[in-house]
This record gives C-alpha cells, structure tokens and sequence, in this order.
C-alpha cells in the first residue's frame, strides 16, 4: 500500500523509514488549511496516511500549559482535519494517539480500550489526546496508544536519553512502549486494516528507575541518578503526570504478541549502546 505519514519528528520519521513512507513535514503542508490538505491529498493520492503530527511540548508536556491554542490545533484539529479527509477519499487512516489518559491500574487489571479516560482535567496534553481519541471513534480509523516510547537509537525525543539527563527519576511503574515492537505491531494493524482502539505498549510495567538502572548496567556504568518519589516530582512539574497500567489483552486476541517490557528494554539498551558509536 502507498502511504503518507504526516509528521516528520521523532516517531514520524521512525514510522516513515519503516514502511519506506515519505514523512511529510508541517512546512510542506498545512493540515489546518483545508484547501491545501484537499489539495495535497488529490494529488498524492495515498491508500494509507499516517499522522504523528501533535505537540508534546518542549522540554516536556509543561509546555503545553502555556500554548494551549497551539496544542489544541495540533493534537485535536489537525488529527480531525486529516481524519475526515481521508475517510472522505477511500484513504484507510491511523492516527498516534496517548495511553497518557488514564490514571491508576484498574484495580490491577490494567485500562482497557473500552474503558472511559479518568485523566481528563489534569493535564492540557491529555485532554487535547482524550478529545481526538473521542471524536476520531465516530469514523472507521486506526488509533494506537502508545506511551513514553523507549527507540534502540539516540533521539532527544527517546525516553532513554531524557532519562539520562535527569540526576533523578521516579520509581513509579508505567506501561511503556518500545518503539521497534510497536513499527511490528503497527505493520500488522496496518496489513489487516483494522480499525478502533488499540492499546499499543508491551505487556506489564517498568519504572524509570528500573530502565536508568538497566541502563548503567548495559550502556554506561559511570552514569550517577537517584531515586525521586512521586511528590517530590509533582512540586517540580506544573501539570500533573499521568501514570497507568494499560491492558493488552485485544492485541494477544489479534495474535500480535509484543515482548515483555523489561526484555524489550534490554534489547533497546544494547542496540542502543551500539549505535551511539
């Protein structure tokens, strides 16, 4: 199939390299202009579009407390603008959303598709992904949650390297997604065309304290971290942090089995330690 994937930063271009897609930048097309996305779209005529457009913020999700209008027009509008466009075309449409939407762990059972988002409120961030998640339902797309995604390759955006600038991190667990399983995972999605919600992380939790102390043992013996509790973390941050146990339960009913988080980490640390020579 002949695919677009629009969003060209971290996750965008590890997407685009993958399924030998081009990764469209947001200079190239503006997707909050209709005219020009009908435009594009006509033109290029893709039978997949991808989008890993939307706004994280720099450093980090704080920012989007500041930039609300921004967020919102790239988490939220754009993913409907392309949403719609696509569905409008033939166009099969898979959109990045966030497992950052809940809170907790369901009671040990872990959040599945089905259950409401309790994150809402919270945080700017999460609300522009609770928002577009709940309206790209109405329409037969793609959505993939995915959460703090650890590469096996330097990036800024890769959660091993902002990991390692901290001089401390919290012990809390978190489902996780390691970003070769999910190219995997995604390509399995993709081939079959499914749509709906998907909760796209591997099985189980891992803390950041537990990937920096992998990652002392496997890449870097000499780097110096300490443990941080959750409290200490809240007073340094502006918006809260979502921490959660997502079910993976529906994917294994696909058969697509991804590896447990803390292999999937160790394959990710030593692919990683050799690619920064």
């Amino acid at each position: 199939m002949r695919g677009i994937v629009f969003g060209a930063g971290f996750l965008g271009t590890r997407i685009g390299e993958f399924f030998k897609y081009p990764a469209i930048p947001r200079s190239k097309v503006d997707v909050l202009n209709l005219s020009s996305l009908e435009e594009f779209l006509e033109y290029e005529k893709p039978e997949v579009v991808i989008n890993a457009l939307g706004k994280t913020g720099k450093p980090n999700i704080d920012w989007c407390e500041d930039n609300k209008e921004s967020t919102m027009q790239s988490n939220v509008s754009a993913a409907i603008n392309l949403c719609t466009e696509s569905v409008k075309r033939g166009i099969y449409f898979v959109h990045l959303g966030s497992g950052c939407v809940y809170s907790g762990d369901n009671q040990g059972r872990g959040y599945t598709e089905e259950d409401e988002p309790n994150f809402y409120g919270h945080q700017f961030y999460a609300d522009t992904k609770i928002l577009a998640e709940k309206a790209l339902k109405r329409f037969p797309c793609l959505q993939l949650r995915i959460r703090m995604p650890i590469d096996d390759r330097p990036h800024d955006r890769n959660l091993i390297d902002k990991l390692k600038k901290y001089p401390s991190v919290i012990n809390m667990k978190n489902s996780m997604t390691t970003v070769p399983d999910m190219l995997l995972a995604m390509k399995a999605l993709i081939e079959r065309k499914e749509t709906g919600v998907y909760n796209l992380v591997n099985p189980r939790m891992i803390s950041a304290l537990e990937i920096m102390k992998m990652y002392q043992e496997i890449v870097d013996e000499n780097h110096k971290f300490e443990a941080m509790s959750l409290e200490e973390l809240d007073k340094m941050t502006i918006a809260k942090r979502s921490n959660c146990y997502l079910n993976t339960d529906k994917l294994k009913k696909e058969g697509i089995i991804m590896p447990e988080i803390h292999e999937a980490v160790k394959f990710c640390l030593l692919n990683y330690k050799k690619n920064l020579k």
